[in-house]
């Protein structure tokens, strides 16, 4: 399979450090032969040194909840269930913001809606729609709402927490995080719904115990949502049942809730086939925790104040 990187102002500043980097190099291979590289060596890595150091002293942005939160309630890394839609492994990696140091045994949840913008446990709460309307979004959504105004609290957003309404538990669940800080879930790439653009819920907490009954106790040191890019979700629409949506699509520069810098604000790095997008996506993100900290939600706007890879 043919994977594309999603294309961000960091990897490309990175390829052009690399590039000057390079001709610098070679530059010194001629006028000062050994000795020059070692110097240039010596400069990068420290470079390097302090480039990481900067990065491990930023946190990954807080962002709000929502109201379709369950608490660990599944203790599982394939989250998929029955549902439909284009094949999504989530790969992140919890690091102390402070130390870069991985954050290991923490519970790290995550939640979001169905390829048709429902969300498991508020199915009657949900305003996803579908089925032959045809309506996927085009290369120029506005973003504006059609239809009635959803009842409830505003989907995905603030308002508070909405006792579940039903039952199922498709698209959501729990797992710990390994010695290197890394936690995989397996799901599906999420649809959208009215008034919010493509995304997923991710809490992150520490210091409790993991029992045969799921994790108990500890606290949350970070709550986020984690976005799409506009192109992967354009290829999204022309695969089933995405294509069959009939909600207008807010896009990622029109939510309310991305903090708009990039993989700092939740932006994930994503590598799919763009031939064949149905095969399936493989997205990854580092977010930078604070783990002495507690931050289980905010109503406030989010900050764009993070690091993230």
């Amino acid at each position: 399979m043919t994977e594309t990187q999603e294309p961000t102002h960091e990897g490309n500043m990175t390829r052009r450090k690399v590039v000057v980097a390079g001709g610098m190099a070679v530059a010194a291979v001629g006028v000062g032969g050994a000795a020059a590289v070692n110097a240039f060596a010596a400069t990068r890595d420290t470079a390097t040194a302090a480039s990481r150091a900067e990065t491990c002293y930023t946190l990954t942005s807080e962002s709000v909840e929502g109201p379709y939160y369950i608490d660990a309630d599944k203790i599982r890394q394939d989250i998929t269930e029955d549902q439909e839609g284009v094949p999504l492994t989530l790969v992140l990696k919890v690091i102390d913001a402070e130390t870069c140091k991985p954050v290991r045994n923490a519970a790290v949840d995550i939640w979001h809606c169905s390829a048709l913008g429902l969300y498991s446990g508020y199915e009657s709460m949900s305003n996803g729609g579908g089925g032959g309307g045809g309506g996927g979004p085009t290369g120029t959504p506005t973003g504006t709402p059609t239809g009635e105004p959803p009842s409830g609290p505003p989907p995905g957003g603030g308002g508070g927490h909405a006792e579940p309404t039903d039952d199922k538990r498709y698209l959501r669940g729990t797992w710990k995080t390994d010695r290197h800080g890394h936690v995989t879930f397996r799901t599906v790439f999420p649809g959208w719904y009215q008034g919010r653009c493509v995304h997923i819920h991710v809490k992150v907490h520490v210091d409790g115990t993991w029992t045969d009954a799921g994790y108990e106790g500890g606290h949350t040191c970070h709550t986020g949502q984690l976005f799409f890019s506009e192109k992967s979700v354009l290829a999204s629409a022309e695969v089933a049942p995405y294509s069959t949506s009939t909600i207008t699509r807010t896009t990622l520069d029109e939510d309310t809730i991305y903090p708009g810098n990039g993989h700092e604000g939740g932006l994930l790095y994503l590598a799919y086939d763009k031939r064949h997008f149905a095969r399936g996506v493989h997205a990854r993100l580092t977010m930078g925790v604070a783990p002495d900290e507690t931050h289980d939600s905010t109503d406030s706007a989010p900050s764009p104040s993070a690091t993230s890879s």
